[in-house]
């Protein structure tokens, strides 16, 4: 069998922190998380998975229109259309829109309940799916604790919104520990909250797919999915991350010290952005860059904020937009004394 394991989708969620800068493609990155969910539903189809699970935040609270649901609800169908069955979990963020709760969902989904754990059995896969939603916004019990003994001679699988013992970001909703989720003897366990992706432990398989969109400039890197194949008898065959982002963020640090002129500085930034660009592919790109160190430009740059500036003239001379007047740090506020801290974003 194959699924898809994604979490933290964030409809209609804005990605913070551009709108602050003249020029910027604002209005291209409104709809990213739209695109970025079609994109897990594009790979559902394409590699034919049996089903998709989403571990949790769904939406973003109250959604701004009901259309935020419309159209998740449209994208579902299009697995319907395909047979591809959908096991949802609600999370923190879910549980806060009374507009989640009124939301009819097509025949091939099925919402796990918020009151107790339940259990999906999948006689032609062969597998079994554990789940539970959240019933408040602040969760603060151990859900995992109540799941169910796995069952026998079937694949097992539990979804679950989680921080676990606690991630750097996110509020410790259903705490637990990996050695109670391991102590259960599932498979493998779909996870949501934690935006970073990470596999916590391969035997079993405990994973944060992370966010399917970067939604801010602390959101650095690939965004996605976990595509998982699996055989009932011998349990989960390979987990592999995919990227459904359509628009990522970058941090981008240039030591200035053994650069001698503004012209070295221009073609380091040039160089360090191309590398990123080819990572990026045809995705927008929005790169955070910061100087650092000290150096023959460091007095130069500390004494005239105008000619930091040619740093985006720089970015530009790739084809890029610059995001507004690059500004320099407060000292201290980032590696290096008095270092420079432009802003640059815009398609390769």
């Amino acid at each position: 069998m194959r699924f898809i394991h994604c979490a933290d989708i964030h409809l209609d969620s804005p990605l913070r922190g551009l709108e602050r800068y003249e020029g910027a493609p604002v209005d291209e990155m409104r709809d990213a998380t739209r695109r970025a969910f079609a994109n897990v539903v594009d790979l559902a189809i394409e590699r034919a998975a049996d089903c998709v699970l989403i571990a949790g935040d769904i939406f973003d609270g109250d959604w701004p229109d009901f259309n935020t649901g419309l159209y998740f609800a449209a994208q579902l169908r299009r697995l319907a259309a395909a047979d591809i069955r959908v096991f949802l979990g609600y999370g923190n963020h879910d549980a806060v829109s009374k507009l989640t709760r009124s939301l009819p969902l097509p025949q091939n989904v099925f919402c796990f309940p918020a009151n107790r754990p339940a259990t999906q059995v999948l006689e032609d896969l062969g597998v079994a799916i554990h789940g539970q939603s959240f019933a408040s916004e602040a969760v603060t019990s151990d859900l995992a604790a109540a799941y169910p003994a796995p069952r026998g001679g079937l694949l097992n699988i539990g979804v679950l919104h989680t921080a676990l013992a606690g991630r750097e970001g996110h509020q410790p909703y259903a705490p637990t520990t990996a050695q109670r989720l391991a102590d259960k003897g599932y498979d493998y366990w779909a996870l949501g909250h934690v935006h970073t992706r990470e596999i916590v432990r391969e035997s079993p398989w405990i994973v944060f797919p992370g966010n399917t969109q970067g939604r801010h400039a602390r959101e650095t890197g690939a965004r996605g999915c976990m595509l998982v194949e699996a055989e009932a008898a011998l349990g989960i065959r390979s987990v592999e991350f995919v990227a459904t982002d359509v628009a990522r963020w970058q941090q981008l640090v240039i030591d200035i010290a053994g650069l001698a002129s503004a012209e070295e500085l221009h073609a380091a930034v040039q160089n360090e952005v191309r590398s990123l660009q080819a990572a990026a592919e045809e995705r927008l790109l929005a790169i955070r860059l910061t100087l650092t160190g000290r150096g023959p430009l460091h007095r130069l740059l500390a004494a005239a904020r105008r000619r930091s500036r040619s740093l985006a003239r720089a970015v530009r001379g790739l084809g890029w937009r610059s995001l507004g007047r690059p500004r320099l740090a407060r000292e201290g506020a980032h590696p290096g004394d008095g270092a420079a801290r432009p802003r640059a974003a815009g398609r390769p």
